[in-house]
Parts: structure tokens; sequence; C-alpha cells
């Protein structure tokens, strides 16, 4: 396994897991094989041009959009016994955690992995509890013909999404803690982020060393680093086409999440202008 730690924006960061075996399918416990199963059957749904299942799979892919990027990013890390099946040494040697130096300093990568292990662990227990307890009372309606029960798959499915994330801020909390984690500042990231820094940072030039702009992007305010078309670059410099997608979720959480605030912002100071 080797992670890959994306700063979305100057103060939020994507974590990322890409196993190093491509031939690791045979390893695939039960739960796992079920959910790539289930993946095939809705690409081939999306296939569909009309009907339950084109409905279904439009308003699948609204509501995997609204799914946090931290829960998306923490699902891609196995569980440590799944990790164990693949590699035995694994709780024994350090993970390899590529990074851009120039954009995060290298002494604060197990502050902010440990707050990415650790921030959501107890939302995502009780909603996998909530998502699994009420499941069974939407059975009744699996005796409508034709139709899937599709509330009660929601909710297993939120179930099995909420338990993946816990088990993998768990697994992330157990490298930081145990000080497993290798961090590697790659050039050809920090070559994407030199360009973006200098458009997005103030008093930032491209030519900055690497630990005077990461300085810089820490003391800045909350702004967005990447463009959509960043996602695949990353995508291709770290060999890792799934990652794509989720960069591209994650910059437009970012970014709408960043507006939103902007909003509110200039609507209490606006209130504040008006009762003065």
């Amino acid at each position: 396994m080797r992670l890959f730690l994306i700063p979305i924006s100057t103060r939020r960061a994507l974590i990322y897991a890409r196993p190093l075996r491509r031939d690791s399918a045979k390893e695939l416990s039960l739960l796992d094989r079920a959910t790539s199963k289930a993946a095939t059957t809705w690409a081939q749904w999306e296939e569909a041009e009309s009907g339950w299942k084109k409905h279904l799979v439009t308003w699948g892919n609204r509501v995997q959009q609204r799914i946090p990027f931290e829960e998306w990013g923490l699902k891609s890390i196995p569980s440590i016994n799944a990790q164990r099946r693949i590699d035995e040494n694994h709780t024994s040697k350090r993970i390899d955690v590529l990074y851009p130096g120039n954009s995060v300093r290298l002494e604060k990568i197990p502050i902010i992995l440990r707050k990415i292990a650790t921030e959501r662990q107890e939302f995502h227990r009780k909603k996998m509890w909530w998502s699994l307890g009420i499941a069974p009372f939407t059975a009744p309606l699996a005796l409508i013909p034709v139709v899937p029960n599709i509330p009660f798959f929601y909710l297993v499915y939120r179930g099995w999404s909420h338990w993946r994330a816990l088990n993998g801020s768990r697994h992330l909390e157990f490298l930081v803690e145990k000080s497993l984690l290798n961090p590697i500042s790659l050039p050809q990231l920090e070559q994407l982020y030199a360009k973006r820094a200098s458009h997005v940072v103030d008093n930032t030039l491209i030519n900055t060393p690497p630990f005077d702009r990461a300085e810089d992007i820490e003391q800045s305010d909350d702004r967005v680093l990447l463009k959509m078309s960043d996602a695949k670059k990353l995508a291709s410099i770290l060999d890792a086409p799934e990652l794509s997608l989720e960069a591209e979720r994650a910059i437009v959480q970012v970014s709408e999440q960043l507006e939103a605030q902007k909003k509110k912002a200039n609507s209490a100071e606006s209130n504040d202008k008006k009762n003065s």
C-alpha cells in the first residue's frame, strides 16, 4: 500500500491509498468481492437508456457526489486485517506517503494525518450503526414487485461505507501512532503545486524555495489550490487512475464550501453595516 497526501486547498487535504500489488484481487475478502460485483452491476445499469435502472443510477450518482470527499479518501485505505492478508509484515514496516514538499511542511504531515484519521471516527461509527439499524425496517418494501427495495440497499450501502471509512481511519491512526509513515516529497507534485501556489497565495513566486512556499501556504487564508484539470494530472503523476474522480470530487466540494463561507461572511458584514 502507498498513501498520497493531496492538498486541495491551503487548509484541506485528501488522503488516498493505492495498493502496490495489482494482482491482489485473489486475496480480497468476501465483502470486497461482493462490493466489486455490485460495482460491476452498477456500471451495467449506467448503460441503460431509460427505465428504473437509468433513474436509479442518475439519483445514485448524485447522492455519491454529496458524500464528503474525506469519507471517500478513508474508504480507500483497507482495514489493517485486510492489508495483513496481502502483506503479513505490514504492521512492522514503513508506508510511503507521497506529497508535495512545497505545499506541506514535513513536520506537519503526522499532525495532518492524525487529524484526518481521528476527526470523523465517532461520526462514522454512529452513522454506521444508524444505517444498519434502520435498514431492516425497510424490508417490507421488498414485497413490491419489479422495482428493487431501494431504501434497504441504500441504507446498507451507507452502513458499509461508514464501516469502511471507520476501518480506514483506524488503520491510518495506527500508522501515525506507530511512526510507520515514510513521507516522500515527489518532484512532479512539487512542479504542479508550484504553478498553482504562485497564482493562489499572495507574495509567492514560482521559484520560491519549497520550504518558504509551504510556509506561505500554511499562513494564508483558505483557498483552493487545484483546478479541475489538475485531477487527471495527479492521477497520471501518481499512476492511480481512480484518483482522478476522487480529486475532482474534493475540488468541487471544497470550492462550494469556501464559496458558501464567503457568502455567509459577506452577508454578516452587510448586516453589521446596516445595524451600525
